[in-house]
């Protein structure tokens, strides 16, 4: 006889207490091994989280919209039905027997009984010879009589995802089937939520109320507890002024491609951390650490409340299209809270835009464990003097730069604007190439 807990995984290296969105399994479904049995908000992203075993799902400790710390027991699995009755009993006594085969004390992540949900790194929407495939994705197909073998996932390492589904339902059909919006949550105690759900938006609504106290979202706790930790850094910041007029007329020429400016300014200064690894490192208690890779996180803010960072990896190596389909991917994701924990922690350096908010100038706060963060302004028409002795006006930004002054000093932040500067004013075309 055996019963499992399912412990609370730790989604990313900050999480220190994860929330249920919804259980994908109702107390007294067949589990499978591997199978989503739960979605768990963590401190960025919401996660699809699996199951080491097979069995039942006997019952549910923590309940959807509850929270609980990393490690801590959430749900109970029963090896066979008969066992159902006896979990429920443990439940209720507030303990374990001794008959069961959970680890003596909680552990988070790979040692829990359930695991977040990651497709392979070779991009495949198989895992060991399983499927790999959102939940929403698997009811929509059921629905639809779609195989998902046959699929090749759109999502995160080759996920399939439902949007998939209604691509395939779709192609080669005259007229679409009725229904074709997304379907009705599976029917557990704990209905899924599709990803329109997952993205609420009370606090502009509550927080009109007055003399109301709202508490912090999960989104905002975890941007607290990352704000604290960069008091103890020692920062400084630069500042520069850039002139953009070639760069505003080549976004104009690829704009209808699908190029962003996000995407441009990212990649300019990928391009120019390649000249300046410094600025691209980040402080440890054993030395200076150098980033093999050029990871630009690009800051942007949720309709929750809460800020996060995807990640563009390698924006060095990758050409302004793909690198702006990447950046549409991402933010579309970000929103829906559907991104996996690399695609926001992995970044070497930050990007801070506020430019379309008109605002002129700023300074950012620098992210735990990255060595800069450059904030950039508006571009705006100014008059300047040329370099005939006259007058001309010049569309013209501001950017600020703060570094961790434990390794990056006041010359090596202005050497790397200055070159920033030079590629944005003098060959914004090379980003294209």
């Amino acid at each position: 006889m055996s019963i499992h807990e399912v412990f609370m995984p730790a989604l990313s290296s900050t999480m220190t207490e994860g929330k249920i969105v919804s259980w994908v399994k109702s107390p007294g479904d067949k589990v499978e091994k591997g199978e989503t049995v739960v979605v768990v908000e963590s401190d960025k992203a919401d996660m699809d989280v699996e199951t080491f075993y097979e069995g039942f799902l006997a019952h549910i400790i923590v309940e959807a919209g509850e929270t609980a710390p990393v490690g801590s027991a959430i749900a109970f699995i029963a090896e066979t039905e008969a066992e159902i009755e006896q979990a429920k009993s443990l439940a209720n006594s507030g303990g374990v027997a001794a008959t069961t085969t959970a680890s003596p004390e909680p552990v988070p992540a790979a040692a829990s009984a359930a695991t977040p949900a990651l497709a392979s790194q070779n991009g495949s929407n198989h895992k060991e010879g399983r499927l790999v495939a959102s939940p929403r994705a698997r009811k929509l197909a059921k629905e639809l009589k779609v195989d998902l073998t046959t699929l090749q996932g759109s999502g995160p390492h080759g996920r399939i995802v439902a949007e998939d589904v209604e691509a395939l339902s779709n192609k080669g059909k005259q007229p679409a089937p009725a229904p074709v919006a997304p379907p009705a949550p599976v029917p557990t105690s704990a209905p899924v939520a599709p990803p329109a759900p997952r993205t609420p938006a009370p606090a502009p609504v509550v927080a009109a109320i007055p003399g109301q106290t709202v508490p912090l979202t999960t989104f905002q706790n975890a941007v607290v507890r990352n704000m604290v930790a960069t008091i103890s850094v020692p920062v400084f910041r630069v500042g520069y002024t850039i002139t953009t007029d070639g760069l505003d007329k080549l976004y104009k020429q690829i704009k209808s491609k699908g190029v962003t400016m996000t995407a441009l300014l990212a990649k300019a200064v990928a391009v120019t951390l390649q000249k300046h690894p410094l600025l691209n490192a980040s402080y440890s208690d054993q030395g200076i650490v150098y980033h093999s890779d050029i990871n630009i996180s690009v800051a942007v803010a949720m309709d929750d409340g809460g800020l996060i960072t995807p990640v563009l990896q390698n924006a060095d190596a990758v050409d302004i299209y793909s690198l702006s389909r990447t950046w549409k991917s991402l933010v579309e994701r970000a929103r829906t809270k559907q991104l996996q924990p690399q695609e926001y922690n992995s970044g070497t350096f930050t990007l801070s835009n506020l430019g379309m908010f008109g605002v002129d100038k700023f300074d950012a706060i620098l992210p735990p464990g990255q060595g800069s963060i450059l904030a950039i302004g508006a571009s705006r028409p100014q008059v300047v003097a040329t370099p005939d002795g006259l007058f001309g006006v010049r569309q013209q930004m501001q950017v600020n730069i703060t570094s961790d002054h434990r390794i990056i000093y006041g010359a090596h932040a202005a050497a790397f604007l200055q070159d920033l500067a030079k590629l944005i004013e003098t060959n914004p075309q090379s980003l294209t190439l």
